[in-house]
């Protein structure tokens, strides 16, 4: 196949004036190669494409792909994630991870806790603050956590967001509203355990890749899971690899994770952060229907190597996913696919 890549490269928006904080989530370059050498490994041609204003032009030149290989976060809105998506819909041409209206959904951490709740899966009570007055009506226990409603890699976490005094609520809402320009999501505040649970598959066939156990050296931030102590994880968070076959709490987190992900339509790959409880019950957070796929630095792959499972193939069970929803049935290594490009002009032309 030839499969195109489409990503948003930190050090572009930093060359231009972006912030650190503002491309927190971006991809470094080798991550990009990490994925290129994966995919031609597997016997794929590639095509980088870049962010989705590249895509839009390389789209009006007329290129087009047999698949996209989609990890661009976008840079601005609450569906930022859902654009190149969006874009790539317009034209059938089928993609990795998951589609508009779920990344949309996923990025809004209120959207997401309302739809996994509805199904049954445990989660923190918790209120969207819209704006700072919003803040004096907060009915919840304490202690609380508040953060951005539709931020990553940590943005806007730190060790004020763990409130245990009611009067601070107001000050540490109005700084994230005024600084992130978004609704901030307070929740309470699980002080057990917490995990982050890795899958693959869509569907019914979407299951549990494997899970690891976030704990917190003592040099780092304490309680809170910050932007800060991901940036320097490799010195402040040891990854401790679980299984849900001998420890019942991870079994539990990883069944609601399952769940969480099949209820809200999540595909091919992603990961599922939970924290138990006072009565050590894993309750969801929130769900990454684009995880970070650094080999080394990215939770995903990390799962995928505490389990045994090489870079490569997590890479192709990826592109196996994305592929058989347009080409189910189908090869994959047998270059029997039809051309998404043919598709895609031939629906053009009707």
């Amino acid at each position: 196949m030839l499969i195109g890549l489409t990503y948003d490269l930190r050090a572009e928006y930093l060359a231009a004036g972006y912030s650190e904080d503002e491309t927190a989530e971006f991809d470094r370059p080798d991550t990009i190669d990490a994925i290129e050498k994966a995919l031609r490994a597997l016997g794929h041609s590639t095509d980088r494409i870049g962010h989705a204003r590249q895509l839009v032009r390389r789209m009006a030149a007329d290129n087009r792909w047999d698949l996209v290989f989609n990890i661009a976060e976008g840079m601005y809105g609450l569906g930022r994630e859902a654009q190149v998506p969006a874009i790539l819909d317009v034209y059938r041409i089928p993609y990795t991870f998951s589609d508009p209206l779920v990344m949309s959904v996923c990025l809004h951490k209120g959207l997401t806790k309302l739809v996994v709740r509805d199904a049954g899966v445990p989660t923190p009570d918790f209120a969207v603050v819209q704006q700072p007055e919003d803040a004096d009506a907060v009915n919840l226990p304490l202690p609380l956590f508040a953060k951005p409603v539709a931020e990553g890699t940590g943005k806007g976490v730190c060790p004020t967001s763990k409130i245990t005094d009611r009067r601070l609520l107001g000050s540490v809402c109005r700084e994230l509203l005024a600084r992130y320009r978004q609704p901030v999501l307070v929740e309470t505040f699980c002080p057990g355990r917490e995990f982050t649970v890795g899958i693959t598959g869509t569907g019914a066939e979407a299951k549990v890749l494997g899970t690891l156990e976030i704990i917190l050296r003592p040099e780092a931030e304490a309680d809170v899971y910050s932007y800060v102590n991901k940036e320097n994880c490799e010195e402040l968070v040891e990854y401790r690899a679980v299984s849900g076959a001998t420890d019942d709490e991870v079994r539990q987190a990883e069944a609601t994770s399952l769940q969480a992900w099949q209820a809200l339509g999540c595909r091919d790959a992603g990961r599922v952060d939970l924290r138990s409880d006072r009565g050590g019950r894993p309750n969801f957070l929130e769900v990454n229907p684009l995880a970070g796929l650094h080999p080394q630095h990215s939770d995903l792959p990390m799962i995928a190597t505490a389990v045994g499972m090489p870079y490569v193939e997590l890479i192709d069970r990826i592109v196996r996913s994305a592929a058989c929803r347009a080409h189910c049935g189908t090869s994959l290594r047998d270059g029997n696919l039809a051309s998404s490009s043919e598709a895609s002009r031939s629906a053009e032309s009707a």
